[in-house]
């Protein structure tokens, strides 16, 4: 059982307002603000969903993937458990006679949005759900921009098939691009997905979105991933949460497929996106001259390579780690130049993109690694004197390439 609603919320908000970690070493209160939407699902059992927060999709048209289902707004197909969960269950029956666009449907399940209740552009949104199984079944947890798809874009938070138990699948789609590669990603783990509650979340800020299961990113578009089409992901999306049965991707279920299937969703939360860069900067002290990286002249040119300088306090050297993965002064991001990769990639200060180039994580053991190149910024040739210059190079865990916020 969960903690009261009341006490989780006031945990996630005290937690990003310090500045916890999440994962990759980021601080939390750098983009990611407080707790602002959740449902906890603490009903009684057999009760209805709340009707501030969720409003129903019915019907058995094929949503446009040819699905099996019709979607109704029955506590036979959407409730909750009374074990604080909402349950999304698949059944193959059709007590009402119910109409398919193939002809008298043979399954029903439930389709639960956020539209004309809640809206939000970027952010945390994330929820903990144990997902059903089978050939044929296809549970999704997602956001929609509304108006007339694709052209107010779709974010895919978790997709699974019943035919890849083991994979999560993280997706946008838009005008020219739906799906596959640049645009789709996926991960895979040990066992099936079914088996136990996992995180599902996506972090959503200005040119960038990035997908996590179980606190553990493993994918992330921004808009030089879409090849030149249309960037659709900066208005207010809704969630959807719902459990397809059969369609174009999962095929349809076979005698291998046991029903009833039930989706388990033990919360959604969404937190605030901050564009105030996680407040005042700190410096970055090298464990090896004891000095901080510094912008030359406090002069934030387009290309000014960072150096390291007697620490200051000035403004070149006040330095935000961003939920986004940047790391910010002067309104300008420490960039990797060229978008390169290779040792000896020079670290220089650049307008914000939203390109790999600039994105970075601080570990815990002091490594600040971008995360593109998988190579840390190091101090060049391990020189210990003011204008000593940074650049990236393979992790070796020296002095040089350690650093501490001061």
């Amino acid at each position: 059982m969960r903690k009261p609603r009341l006490l989780l919320v006031a945990m996630a908000m005290a937690v990003a307002l310090s500045g916890g970690l999440v994962a990759g070493g980021v601080p939390a209160r750098a983009a990611i603000g407080p707790v602002v939407w959740s449902d906890e699902f603490n009903g009684a059992s057999g009760a209805a969903v709340d009707g501030s927060k969720w409003k129903f999709d019915t019907g058995g048209g094929g949503w446009g993937n040819n699905e099996l289902q019709y979607y109704t707004n029955s506590t036979r197909n959407v409730y909750q458990d009374g074990q604080g969960h909402l349950a999304i269950t698949a059944r193959k029956e059709n007590p009402s006679n119910l109409q398919c666009h193939y002809g008298t449907c043979q399954y029903t399940s439930g389709r639960i949005l956020t539209a004309d209740r809640f809206t939000q552009a970027y952010g945390r949104f994330e929820a903990s759900i144990k997902i059903p199984r089978g050939q044929g079944i296809w549970p999704a947890f997602w956001m929609l921009g509304g108006g007339n798809w694709p052209n107010t874009g779709e974010i895919d938070i978790m997709e699974n098939v019943g035919s890849a138990p083991n994979t999560v699948y993280g997706t946008v789609h838009g005008p020219g691009y739906s799906g596959g590669s640049g645009v789709g990603g996926n991960r895979s783990i040990g066992a099936p997905l079914a088996d136990a509650f996992h995180n599902y979340r996506v972090d959503w800020s200005p040119s960038l979105i990035v997908w996590y299961l179980d606190g553990s990113e493993y994918f992330r578009v921004t808009p030089a991933n879409i090849r030149g089409n249309q960037w659709v992901f900066d208005h207010p999306f809704f969630m959807i949460l719902n459990v397809a049965v059969g369609g174009n991707w999962p095929g349809p279920p076979n005698s291998s497929t046991s029903f009833p299937q039930t989706m388990l969703v033990d919360y959604v939360r969404v937190s605030a996106w901050t564009s105030d860069g996680g407040g005042t900067g700190t410096a970055l002290r090298s464990n090896l001259n004891n000095r901080c990286v510094d912008i030359p002249a406090a002069n934030p040119a387009d290309g000014a390579r960072l150096q390291m300088y007697d620490c200051n306090g000035t403004v070149a050297q006040q330095w935000t780690i961003n939920g986004d993965g940047t790391v910010r002064a002067m309104g300008k991001c420490m960039d990797a130049a060229a978008a390169g990769t290779a040792n000896g990639t020079p670290i220089q200060l650049y307008t914000c993109n939203g390109t790999s180039a600039q994105r970075f994580t601080l570990s815990g053991a002091g490594d600040l690694v971008n995360i593109a190149a998988n190579r840390c910024v190091d101090i060049a040739d391990r020189n210990t004197a003011n204008g000593a210059l940074l650049q990236l190079w393979d992790c070796t865990g020296g002095p040089n390439q350690k650093w501490t916020r001061a």
